[in-house]
């Protein structure tokens, strides 16, 4: 019998033919790492393997020495662990995020990370890959999540500032992707005046700026002062703000109860995750004969899997931490 090329682990999920883990949860020798959010991405392993952007996020996160070794692997290009083949294939969820496809002469597999489907100014789309086993992330599998475009979000954002032109506009997002993408989207929308940034975001908006990505003028927020932001967009909190415009920008403000309870005076759905017709289109494009299914609304999605003939089961991995969504 072949020795399986994917198994779950106390520590995650576990390649025995490459002999490393993908995304683990637990400090381990070899780690190949889909994207630098804290529920993927954690320090103190041997050595790790992901694309060179997701390597200089980790370093800004946890310091140059988070890993006792690192490899840096670009996009399509193939690499040779063990008894396994790996490349990296992008995921379309923020900057450097991957997924691993790894194939041997017996199988071929997919593991996703978090991935969306949409069209994002700050990072490569999302590239389906035929596999026989695909793990797929599921954090909005259920039908009521259909996200609708982002620049409709930003247009209603762009028309509250013409409304309130002397309030500021504060935007609650994930500092790695998501404010950055806001940024973006906001450039593409007209916006062209500084936009003041809290520190930890304003350090990867540098990293993202350093691998190419234009985000336009920014500004630290913790030396504006007060008068500086009336009128204009704040990206994280600040309790010196007058009369703040607040938007949380989440693929959970689709449900009602947290828009009105968590999204502030403007909640945004913009979400960095497949929304549920995209999780179907993923399945429909990657073709697996078998699905696992990790940290979400696995249930509606594994019986969407059956019904298609997918044997598909739930992965119960430890994920932990900031996800982006």
């Amino acid at each position: 019998m072949p020795t399986p090329l994917l198994v779950p682990t106390p520590a995650g999920l576990y390649c025995p033919p490459g002999d490393f883990h993908i995304d683990p949860t637990r400090r381990v020798p070899r780690a190949v790492i889909t994207h630098g959010h804290s529920d993927h991405a954690r320090k103190g392993h041997g050595a790790v393997l992901a694309t060179a952007e997701t390597l200089a996020v980790m370093a800004v996160r946890y310091g140059a020495n988070f890993a006792g070794a690192r490899q840096a692997l670009r996009y399509g290009q193939r690499l040779t662990l063990g008894d396994v083949n790996l490349r990296l294939v992008p995921a379309g969820h923020v900057l450097g995020s991957a997924q691993v496809l790894i194939e041997n002469a017996d199988m071929r597999a997919v593991v996703s990370g978090d991935y969306k489907r949409r069209a994002d100014p700050t990072c490569p789309a999302f590239e389906p890959v035929a596999a026989d086993l695909f793990v797929t992330e599921a954090t909005f599998a259920m039908p009521i999540f259909v996200h609708p475009p982002a620049e409709t979000e930003i247009a209603r954002l762009m028309r509250s500032l013409a409304l309130f032109p002397q309030r500021p506009h504060v935007l609650v997002a994930y500092s790695l992707g998501k404010a950055q993408r806001l940024i973006a989207l906001l450039r593409a929308a007209g916006y062209d005046r500084p936009i003041h940034v809290a520190a930890a975001p304003l350090e990867l908006c540098t990293l993202y700026e350093h691998f190419g990505i234009r985000l336009g003028p920014l500004l630290p927020l913790e030396s504006a002062h007060p008068s500086d932001l009336a009128g204009g967009i704040v990206i994280g909190r600040n309790e010196c703000l007058r009369d703040p415009v607040v938007s949380f920008a989440s693929g959970w403000m689709r449900l009602r109860a947290n828009a009105k309870s968590q999204g502030g005076d403007l909640p945004l759905i913009i979400s960095d995750h497949a929304d549920w017709p995209e999780l179907l289109q993923s399945l429909d494009d990657v073709g697996p004969r078998e699905l696992w299914i990790t940290h979400g609304r696995e249930d509606a999605l594994a019986h969407h899997a059956g019904r298609r003939g997918i044997a598909a089961k739930s992965l119960e991995l430890g994920f932990a931490g900031e996800s982006g969504e």
